[in-house]
């Protein structure tokens, strides 16, 4: 699934191509990909709006329009990209959006997870979202609060998006790496230092994959090099870098997860 800095780095992508063009029809081929409102209404409703601007909130890809928001969600495997209308149209691009100098936004989607929604104000989506752990009002003080309240295990607390928004399996993993800290760690039982250590981590190998223009570590996802920097990610058995023990791949709340048991040791109260 595309996480934080691969949906970054799409939204930087889309922000000049399509800030400033207007919306003259959209061709929907799998309704359901329509979150809200219904097909029919959001044909009608989007055509002739202008997008005044694209960002992220989250793993949302967010663009404001001249009256309403326009949100996409790729999922596990949506891929969001504008081309040229007379470009071959890929069988998975279900949702296609023709701007007012032909160029075409399209929202590819194999798995038919991804979804779009057209709402008044973008916060009607992402209200129950965690602070942007790259933003400035997400301090360390602020953060090691938050983790002090929860009596969660680490990994599934970062993974979820009312607590921490955009992390996902990779940079959780890498994070939780580079901080030294096991994944299965109770939230709680950190000290400040601690968690002002992976405080600093979350930040860290989120910006190192916008620097890289995300991961790309399968057919969907195309263009990042992150992948070629991970510490721990998918590479259950190979050497970690900074102590050379196998790396160990376990399941923790039901999800694939790489941590170094030398570096990271489980922690015993």
């Amino acid at each position: 699934m595309p996480e934080l800095p691969e949906v970054e780095t799409r939204v930087r992508q889309l922000r000049g191509p399509c800030v400033g063009r207007s919306i003259r029809n959209t061709h929907i081929g799998w309704p359901r990909q329509i979150d809200r409102p219904l097909p029919a209404v959001f044909t009608k409703r989007i055509r002739g709006q202008r997008i005044t601007a694209v960002r992220r909130r989250g793993k949302f890809l967010v663009f404001q329009l001249s009256e309403d928001a326009l949100l996409f969600h790729l999922r596990m495997s949506g891929d969001l990209y504008i081309t040229e209308e007379s470009t071959t149209v890929d069988k998975y691009a279900h949702t296609i959006m023709t701007l007012d100098n032909y160029q075409q936004l399209r929202f590819s989607d194999p798995r038919k997870f991804g979804r779009v929604y057209l709402v008044r104000t973008a916060e009607e989506i992402t209200a129950r979202l965690g602070p942007e752990p790259l933003s400035k009002q997400f301090t360390s003080n602020s953060f090691a609060r938050s983790l002090a309240k929860r009596k969660r295990m680490l990994k599934p607390l970062l993974l979820d998006q009312s607590f921490l928004a955009g992390m996902g399996n990779i940079y959780t993993d890498e994070a939780l790496h580079l901080a030294g800290i096991h994944p299965m760690r109770r939230s709680d039982t950190l000290v400040p230092a601690q968690a002002r250590l992976l405080w600093r981590s979350l930040r860290r190998v989120l910006r190192d994959g916008i620097r890289n223009n995300g991961a790309s570590i399968d057919w969907v996802y195309k263009g990042g090099s992150q992948q070629h920097h991970f510490r721990v990610y998918g590479r259950r058995g190979d050497p970690c870098h900074r102590c050379s023990l196998p790396i160990t791949r376990t399941t923790v709340a039901q999800r694939g997860t790489y941590f170094c048991p030398g570096c990271q040791p489980e922690h015993k109260p």
